[in-house]
């Protein structure tokens, strides 16, 4: 995983809402048969979280992407598409939402 500094303002591709974040991506995907520019993640849950741990076998890679699939309400064969850049802005903003600012 890419670390994050919590301290640096939101690029530009990056947006925090209420419910989670909103990534631009760098290149579309597909996600539910529909071609998208932006792939919005909500928040995540402990549930999420223990779910995407237990379908991981114990393998940390995994269960990134269990969870990524769940936030983003995409398939694994979806997530696994995407350009490594635009991952990796997922990645980042995902550490936006379960990273206290002042921490």
């Amino acid at each position: 995983m890419t670390p994050i500094n919590l301290n640096k303002p939101l690029p530009s591709w990056l947006a925090l809402t209420d419910e989670g974040v909103t990534v631009t991506l760098a290149y579309k995907a597909t996600v539910g048969g529909v071609v998208l520019d932006k792939l919005s993640m909500r928040a995540p849950s402990v549930k999420d979280m223990e779910a995407a741990k237990a379908a991981s076998g114990g393998e940390m890679d995994k269960l990134e992407k269990n969870l990524f699939c769940s936030l983003l309400a995409a398939s694994d064969a979806e997530l696994t598409a995407l350009k490594i850049k635009d991952y990796n802005r997922l990645q980042a903003g995902y550490f936006r939402l379960v990273e206290g600012d002042d921490l």
